[in-house]
């Protein structure tokens, strides 16, 4: 079973990872807005830089939950 069946699975039925889902596209839409500017001030930076790592944080929770089901369920 590929990653992306075993995050439908996830989304349905974990409260923390649809939650983490949600955010984790909510944090890449804000970050799209940065993209779409020419210029970036110091502030600006540093909050894109700070949201960057908010993703990355809930992606690698999103990882650690679909392979702890892997496990649980002795998929490969």
């Amino acid at each position: 079973m590929r990653d992306e069946q075993i995050a439908e699975i996830l989304t349905k039925e974990n409260g923390e990872f649809r939650k983490l889902s949600d955010e984790h596209r909510d944090l890449d839409g804000k970050l799209t807005g940065f993209s779409a500017k020419h210029y970036l001030s110091a502030e600006e930076e540093m909050e894109r830089k700070r949201l960057q790592k908010m993703k990355l944080m809930k992606k690698d929770r999103m990882a650690e939950i679909i392979r702890q089901y892997r496990k649980d369920h002795s998929v490969n």
